[in-house]
C-alpha cells in the first residue's frame, strides 16, 4: 500500500515539474466528419475508413473504418476493398471486424469522433507532423479522400480542416493536449 501512493505521489511531481514526456499525458484527437445528403435514384450509405498518415504517406496508425459489420458470414468484408487506399495500406493485412476499429456506416450527417491517444495507438507516435486521412466509398456512387494535417503530440489545442466535393462533406481534425 505504502509503495502505491509513494508511486502516485512521485507521478503528481514529475507531472508539475514537466519531466512527464508529453505522449505520456492524456491526449486525444477529435474527427468532425460530414457525409451529405446526396438525392440519387439509389442511395447506400458509404464505407469510410480512417487512418493517420506519416510525411511520407505510410501508415502511421489505424482508427476506424465503418462498414456493414452484421452481415451474415461477414458479407460486408468484401466491399472493403473499394476503400481502395485504406485497403493498400492497412484493411488487406487486418483480421476484421477488429475490436475498436470496426463499426457499422454512418447514415447522411455530421458525426464527431473523438480517438483517446491510448486507446487509438496515437500515443506511440513520434513527434511530428501527420495527416488524418478519411476515405469514403459508395455502392453506386463515388470514392472521395480528404487529407487533414496536424501535429503530434499538441502542444495546444488546436484545429485544422478539409472540404469533400461529393461523397465528403466538411473534415475538421482538433488535436488536445
Amino acid at each position: 500500500m505504502q509503495l502505491q501512493y509513494s508511486m502516485a505521489l512521485g507521478t503528481a511531481v514529475a507531472l508539475g515539474a514537466g519531466l512527464v514526456p508529453a505522449p505520456l499525458l492524456a491526449a486525444d484527437l477529435q474527427l468532425r466528419l460530414e457525409l451529405p445528403r446526396l438525392t440519387v435514384a439509389e442511395y447506400h450509405r458509404p464505407y469510410v475508413a480512417m487512418w493517420v498518415e506519416k510525411p511520407d504517406q505510410s501508415l502511421a496508425a489505424n482508427l476506424a473504418v465503418w462498414y456493414e459489420v452484421k452481415n451474415k458470414n461477414n458479407e460486408g468484408t468484401k466491399w472493403l476493398k473499394d476503400l481502395r487506399s485504406w485497403w493498400r495500406k492497412a484493411g488487406r493485412d487486418m483480421a476484421l471486424p477488429a475490436d475498436g476499429v470496426s463499426s457499422a456506416t454512418r447514415a447522411a450527417g455530421e458525426h464527431g469522433i473523438t480517438f483517446a491517444a491510448a486507446k487509438s495507438g496515437l500515443d506511440k507516435l513520434p513527434p511530428g507532423d501527420y495527416q488524418l486521412v478519411v476515405e469514403a466509398a459508395r455502392e453506386v456512387g463515388g470514392r472521395e479522400i480528404v487529407r487533414v494535417p496536424f501535429s503530434w503530440p499538441p502542444k495546444a489545442a488546436a484545429t485544422t480542416a478539409g472540404q469533400g466535393e461529393r461523397e465528403l462533406g466538411a473534415v475538421s481534425v482538433t488535436v488536445n493536449p
